[in-house]
């Protein structure tokens, strides 16, 4: 048993991405909770067994899955035949959890730095800027249309996110906003974004 916990119009809009991307939804029991929202609305939501009352989260036979990245890894491993991962043994295998590990680990981080207006050579000297973000995938985009192999994968749904979410977010490189317009354009996401409108509305 699959329990998705999410929140429309959030971080864990990915993974439901994600889910859409892999169709499985007859796998996956997607149960919508309520959290605390920058803009000051919604609440913690006592239904949510999130440790930190957050979302995404993934419960599969009792054990939680916790952060997009390792849940994005977790269902590409147990579902290998949706072709949005790349299995163990690949050769591309480290290329693709290197993908996810730096979003998680520096840009990310990077990004939110930046948007709150934070410098420190502390930051900078561990996470990098938006210039070394673009410079890094402006240099993995010349060698193909996508960051792992030549077809869309979880490291793609999961690194565009943020130009996604924050339409004023410039690439600031023509190169990676033409990515971003073919992430954008994958049928999964128009289906996440169509499953979390009606649930707002509802």
């Amino acid at each position: 048993m699959i329990t998705f916990y999410h929140s429309p119009m959030t971080r864990s809009s990915r993974v439901l991405a994600l889910i859409a991307a892999m169709d499985i939804f007859d796998w996956v029991d997607i149960r919508d909770v309520t959290v605390a929202r920058f803009d000051g609305t919604g609440r913690r939501d006592p239904s949510n067994p999130h440790p930190e009352g957050k979302v995404p989260l993934l419960v599969h036979d009792g054990v939680a899955i916790w952060e997009s990245a390792a849940i994005l890894l977790y269902l590409t491993d147990l579902f290998p035949e949706s072709d949005l991962g790349v299995p163990p043994g690949h050769p591309q295998r480290g290329r693709y959890v290197s993908w996810l590990s730096w979003y998680a680990g520096v840009m990310e981080p990077a990004l939110v730095h930046d948007a709150a207006g934070l410098s420190h050579p502390f930051l900078t000297a561990t996470f990098r800027g938006p210039a070394e973000i673009r410079e890094r995938l402006s240099t993995a985009l010349a060698e193909g249309p996508w960051l792992v192999g030549d077809h869309y994968t979880a490291a793609d749904l999961l690194v565009s996110s943020p130009y996604l979410w924050f339409q004023d977010l410039d690439p600031g490189c023509e190169r990676i906003r033409d990515w971003v317009a073919r992430c954008a354009a994958h049928p999964a996401r128009l289906t996440a974004m169509e499953l979390d409108g009606k649930a707002l509305a509802a």
